[in-house]
């Protein structure tokens, strides 16, 4: 009927007739992609890893050290950015070592504080 517009209704069922027809297509033709991958890997004898190359995901490192003034961090791998060259590398480390107790020392600051009172 020409110059008769569809309805929403009319439109949102051909849509869904629509993304039927699609859906079937795409499992019909990746079906048929499936087929030719496995006889091309089949006749070439390939391997997984040249079909779907890989690497290993590669680790990150936490940064180590950081310049205050700038923000900037180093992990402390590779070559040392112009920052820290050359410098003492216990003033930029992120996390500063906690002090191992030492029994003995702890004893003797023990002994000069009971002294003390």
């Amino acid at each position: 009927m020409p110059g008769m517009t569809k309805t929403l209704k009319d439109l949102l069922a051909d849509r869904t007739a629509l993304e039927s027809k699609i859906a079937a297509a795409k499992k019909e033709e990746s079906a048929e992609a499936l087929k030719t991958v496995h006889a091309l890997v089949g006749e070439f004898g390939f391997t997984a890893q040249q079909v779907f190359p890989w690497q290993p995901a590669k680790a990150k490192v936490a940064a180590k050290y950081l310049d205050e003034k700038t923000g900037a961090t180093w992990t402390g791998r590779g070559k040392p950015p112009t920052w820290i060259a050359g410098k003492n590398r216990d003033h930029f480390l992120i996390e500063k070592p906690q002090r191992q107790p030492d029994p003995f020392w702890d004893g003797v600051a023990a002994a000069c504080a009971r002294a003390d009172s």
